[in-house]
């Protein structure tokens, strides 16, 4: 990750909100060999006992799972929208083109839930990505119990305490006020995700580096 002090974002709400946005991560670590692994899993940020923690779950008996269990050490990372950035779009257009983008990283140590525990965590993950609707009929505790016998032997719900998180918010930061002005013009012109990343730009304007 770049540790370039004007692409970091500090606000803990604006951390939140791109993981709330963008809930299906990645999750990475290694096995007791060191041989890497990752899986995409939807996941959640709450408090809980004063600390951060990401909740989600898994299928049981995979190489991820495995990997996880020998070395809880994990690193999850959250991407928003991304788009080209042209170098014909600033002020210079003699120099290289570039990638704007968002993106989080969370490490932290994944524990497994045993028993009431993974019930609790899959009834908070499925009320959560329901928008909090305890009569819908796909929460926890609507599903029939058959399904939920059936199917709840293969999951692994877990949660991942938060040790640290660090962040790139790259979205020209380091040009001068004319080629930031510029690259929202043209992003402007674009996809949804250069239209996204152009209003994202706009909130950062008083926080143009040069």
């Amino acid at each position: 990750m770049y540790n370039l002090p004007y692409h970091k974002e500090d606000d803990p709400r604006l951390i939140a909100e791109l993981i709330a946005e963008f809930p299906l991560a990645f999750l990475s670590g290694c096995t007791a060999e060191l041989r890497p692994v990752v899986t995409q899993v939807p996941v959640f940020l709450e408090e809980a006992g004063g600390k951060q923690v990401l909740r989600g779950h898994l299928m049981k008996h995979t190489d991820h799972h495995l990997a996880f269990q020998q070395n809880p050490n994990v690193l999850v990372v959250f991407t928003g929208k991304n788009t080209y950035v042209s170098g014909s779009w600033y002020s210079n257009p003699h120099t290289a083109s570039t990638w704007n983008y968002m993106s989080v990283h969370v490490r932290g140590s994944i524990r497994f839930g045993e028993g009431e525990k993974v019930v609790d965590i899959l009834r908070k993950t499925s009320l959560h990505f329901e928008g909090n609707n305890p009569d819908s009929p796909t929460v926890y505790d609507q599903l029939p119990d058959d399904f939920k016998q059936r199917v709840i032997g293969a999951i692994a719900a877990f949660e991942i305490e938060v040790e640290s998180i660090d962040t790139v918010f790259k979205l020209s930061q380091d040009r001068d006020v004319q080629s930031y002005h510029n690259i929202i013009d043209q992003l402007e012109m674009g996809d949804d995700s250069a239209r996204y990343i152009a209003r994202e730009m706009k909130k950062r304007q008083h926080r143009i580096h040069k």
